[in-house]
């Protein structure tokens, strides 16, 4: 089956422009659609036609890139930043490509200002997909020690993995996070199992499915609050999530329910793996209180007329993380300072 790229850009016409798949149409209908103004960027992020933290990183990108036209000012890529920045305030991505964009072009001459932020965009999805093949990579050491962990005689060597929400290749400009590694392992012949939970409201949770259908990885899509039966019957190895904002003191958020898994294995004594690139940690953020949680509009729950409350996210304690994989290797929750200056 077709490999549908996350991003790409287009230079068909004569302005600027990308295409990005849909992922608000995924799974019934793969489409590609083309983004060529800051408005449309804007707007793919805010509606989670582009969504993970990496991807939005990378969208946001290439967003400053199309919002320059005629005008490079100062002031004009002081607007644009602002503007994009407000589009999603948990995914500290975001701000992390936004920041390294505006650095970049402020030292940059005027006349060669389009020039260089389409080259710093390039360069930071490159990044993004050799971050998280290195995750992939670390990730797969780390889980293939799990394998003779609870062997059950109905399952022999298969591992048996859970992630939340989708970390995979589309959440990112390639490999995916927490899916990274089990496309790895994967790769390498390991037999394995995934348990795919749905993630309410948005049921990204699909997302996670049609991928890893596309890659022929062995699956099977769950109801979110099955997770915690699974684990308890011993039918779980260990959980896997990415993040989209990680804490100098290794608090980490991610999509609502991550914390309810975290719980679930700690009672179960099943290992709790985080995956994010460095760019996803905030220094300076000092723990999971100070993280804005982002407030979705209660349309997506589907109940018109009911009092409700649709958070986007939840932190997880990192006392219930047992590891972080990024790019420079496994860490302890409480150890991230050692990445801080790699």
């Amino acid at each position: 089956m077709q490999r549908w790229p996350t991003l790409i850009e287009d230079h068909s016409g004569a302005e600027p422009a990308i295409l990005i798949l849909d992922q608000t149409r995924l799974p019934a209908e793969p489409v590609m659609v083309r983004l060529d103004s800051l408005a449309a960027a804007a707007h793919a992020i805010r509606s989670m036609q582009v969504r993970g933290a990496p991807l939005i990183g990378v969208t946001a990108a290439y967003g400053v890139v199309l919002g320059l036209g005629d005008d490079v000012s100062d002031e004009r890529l002081g607007e644009i930043i602002a503007l994009l920045a407000a589009t999603r305030p948990t995914a500290v991505n975001l701000h992390w490509a936004l920041a390294r964009m505006e650095q970049t072009l402020r030292k940059s001459a005027l006349v060669e200002r389009r020039s260089a932020a389409w080259q710093e965009a390039k360069t930071i999805a490159v990044l993004d997909g050799e971050a998280n093949a290195a995750i992939g990579r670390h990730g797969a050491e780390l889980m293939a020690h799990l394998v003779p962990i609870k062997p059950r005689a109905s399952r022999s060597s298969c591992l048996q993995i859970m992630t939340h929400c989708n970390a995979g290749r589309l959440a990112t400009a390639a490999h995916g996070t927490a899916i990274a590694p089990i496309y790895a392992l994967h790769s390498a012949g390991q037999k394995l199992h995934v348990w795919v939970s749905e993630t309410r409201p948005r049921n990204q949770g699909l997302l996670t499915a049609w991928e890893l259908a596309e890659a022929a990885v062995p699956h099977t899509l769950i109801v979110d609050n099955a997770a915690g039966l699974l684990m308890r019957r011993g039918e779980v190895d260990c959980v896997i999530v990415g993040a989209d904002r990680i804490a100098g003191n290794g608090d980490v958020a991610n999509k609502v329910g991550t914390y309810l898994k975290a719980l679930a294995a700690k009672a179960a004594g099943i290992p709790f793996f985080v995956a994010a690139p460095c760019s996803t940690i905030d220094f300076d953020c000092p723990n999971g209180e100070a993280i804005v949680i982002e407030e979705r509009d209660v349309a997506e729950l589907g109940a018109p007329g009911i009092p409700a409350h649709n958070p986007a996210f939840d932190v997880t304690p990192a006392e219930l993380v047992t590891a972080i994989i990024s790019e420079y290797g496994v860490s302890a929750p409480g150890a991230l300072a050692s990445w801080q200056s790699p």
